[in-house]
């Protein structure tokens, strides 16, 4: 129960990240967050730690969290009271991440490969000016990648089969709504947005 995902907005009310149940609790008692509750309509009312604690005994659920002297619902929604910025519109440069972007492709043969079996190339040789940034960085089988070397693709008959770029932003990944648990994050979550995939 503890490790359920609850939303969190700043405090513009902008959904910037999720968080387990237990962080969100936390937040809350050090006065860092407020939780939010939805009514099933699009009326919102905010609760501190003490304030949630009555509404649950008041109106308890099925989904309580159990203490030694009280049981207090499970949090869907918190609110930063004070951070207001969006998370950096940018996705890490790092190994993983080209992976990602590359979908596990080498990209001057096209196939498919375990991690374990490709390499990083640079586009552009470093010895010839070429730069470690998201645009001269490819997956590249060992093949494909001893035989390019330390030249470009054109000099030893290869060719890219995409340009490498920056990847767009994704925030979170593997967020799903299943059913009632996070019908109330519609509000502040455009599906499209949380869903949009790496690309060109």
């Amino acid at each position: 129960m503890l490790d359920r995902q609850v939303l969190v907005l700043n405090r513009l009310w902008q959904a910037i990240n999720v968080c387990t149940v237990r962080r969100a609790f936390t937040l809350v008692c050090q006065g860092h967050a407020q939780i939010v509750f939805a009514d099933g309509g699009n009326n919102f009312r905010t609760h501190d730690f003490e304030s949630w604690r009555d509404f649950s005994h008041r109106e308890p659920e099925d989904e309580m969290v159990h203490t030694i002297s009280f049981k207090i619902r499970v949090p869907r929604i918190i609110v930063l009271m004070f951070f207001d910025r969006l998370p950096k519109k940018e996705v890490k440069f790092t190994r993983a991440n080209i992976f990602e972007r590359d979908k596990n492709t080498c990209q001057y043969c096209g196939k498919v490969f375990e991690k374990r079996d490709l390499n990083l190339d640079h586009v552009l040789p470093r010895d010839k000016g070429g730069q470690t940034t998201w645009e001269n960085i490819v997956c590249s089988c060992i093949a494909c990648n001893t035989k390019k070397g330390n030249r470009l693709a054109h000099q030893v008959n290869m060719r890219l089969i995409k340009k490498p770029v920056r990847p767009k932003w994704r925030p979170f990944v593997n967020i799903s709504f299943d059913g009632s648990r996070h019908e109330s994050w519609r509000h502040f979550v455009d599906l499209a947005y949380w869903n949009v995939e790496l690309g060109d």
